[in-house]
């Protein structure tokens, strides 16, 4: 392979599931750095999640796992109260809206920090870490924030998330001295380039209208089969091709942009790819996010689980404190840690592949399948609600197992 072709081959949700899986491999063979795997504790683990899902959704209706869950918070329907005001009869609008609200929310979702909090007014309640950040952007999505509009605020525009100053986005969080909130700057940052980057695509961002990141809803549409229908990794591969520029300073390979791709000497290749472990933690969970405005105007989405579990502190805190990962030298808890850390990137790979071991023994337990309970349930029911428990349980504020020092582009 060239070097373009072998960086294209990393951006699939597949090469992330092959490499974590060969990351699995060595830690059950006892030769990783970092951490040593005890599968005898996995049913503990799989008990806890079933017992989470059970409580959490006693009729096992579980929906996808995706930003519009968080969207809900408190049971409010937030997304239905804005749909409201679009035009009923026009489908693509409304899909272009959601994908809008979706790609921003979820690009705002990263690690909120213990010390913050945002107050909705509509309802009179507070909510904290991803609920808070998820209603927080809901608010400034219907104020008309990102759009450059006046008189049609339910829009993200590119020239508007390109013009947001820090101060705006401070203010739409409520962040004070009191109220800090982790990554700001990042996650300004990170909606700038996401604004250029959807001026730069117009192939994918402009298909139908002006410039925006809800253009990537007729780009998604206008590659369904003739039966109406899309993969999951179908629109993973767009969401990669199209977001891949915005994130900040990392990989790359062939002058394209690995997104949230990390070193890690495990991984061995023979090709330009060796040493490079793929994640794609945001751009899954954008995926998967961007599955039910699809289905809502009438796309069928298919292959579900060719998207892989998400690699991050909640699933990977569950493994963690269920003692299915143990850390080898435990003091690495007692310091803070950078993404592209091999602590990390070890943790984050073998998330992945434990939310493959563990989904049948889940499934077992609540006795469903696998066609009707896809992993996208198995993480809603779930994995990240028994990761939380778990943290919530064991250290003050709900924080994660290992201290990360996020910029607000990762987690």
């Amino acid at each position: 392979m060239n070097e373009a072709d072998a960086a294209q081959s990393l951006l699939s949700a597949r090469a992330v599931r092959s490499r974590a899986r060969t990351l699995f491999s060595l830690g059950r063979a006892g030769k990783l750095d970092h951490f040593d795997i005890d599968l005898g504790k996995l049913g503990e683990a799989a008990r806890l999640v079933a017992a989470i899902t059970r409580d959490h959704y006693p009729d096992l209706a579980v929906p996808f796992h995706a930003r519009w869950r968080h969207i809900e918070t408190g049971g409010i329907d937030r997304w239905g109260a804005i749909a409201g005001a679009l035009d009923p009869s026009d489908a693509r609008a409304y899909g272009r809206a959601a994908f809008d609200l979706a790609i921003v929310s979820v690009l705002l979702d990263a690690g909120a920090g213990a010390k913050w909090s945002y107050f909705e007014a509509a309802s009179g309640n507070t909510y904290a870490r991803s609920e808070g950040l998820a209603v927080a952007s809901v608010d400034m999505f219907r104020s008309g924030l990102f759009s450059n509009r006046p008189l049609d605020p339910l829009r993200a525009d590119a020239t508007a998330l390109v013009d947001l100053g820090s101060d705006e986005l401070a203010s739409g969080f409520q962040v004070t001295d009191d109220n800090p909130l982790v990554g700001l700057e990042g996650r300004c940052d990170l909606l700038a380039t996401l604004g250029e980057t959807a001026l730069e695509r117009p192939d994918l961002f402009a298909l139908e209208d002006d410039p925006r990141p809800g253009g990537l809803f007729d780009a998604i549409v206008a590659r369904a089969s003739g039966q109406g229908a899309v993969s999951a990794e179908q629109i993973l591969a767009l969401v990669l091709d199209g977001l891949g520029p915005i994130w900040p300073g990392r990989t790359e390979l062939g002058d394209i942009s690995l997104g949230d791709t990390w070193p890690c000497a495990k991984v061995e290749t023979a090709d330009q790819t060796n040493g490079l472990m793929p994640l794609h933690k945001l751009s899954q969970w954008l995926s998967y996010s961007l599955i039910e405005p699809l289905q809502w105007t009438g796309v069928d989405v298919v292959d579900i689980d060719g998207l892989t579990g998400l690699a991050e502190y909640r699933n990977g805190g569950l493994f963690l404190d269920t003692g299915v990962l143990k850390l080898r030298d435990p003091d690495a808890a007692n310091v803070a840690h950078k993404p592209g850390d091999p602590l990390i990137v070890e943790w984050r790979a073998l998330t992945v592949a434990l939310l493959d071991e563990i989904a049948q023994p889940v499934r077992d337990l609540l006795g469903v399948s696998e066609k009707d309970f896809p992993l996208a349930r198995i993480l809603e029911g779930g994995t990240w609600a028994a990761g939380r428990k778990l943290a919530n349980e064991r250290r003050p504020g709900g924080d994660p197992p290992l201290m990360i020092e996020s910029d607000g582009t990762v987690f």
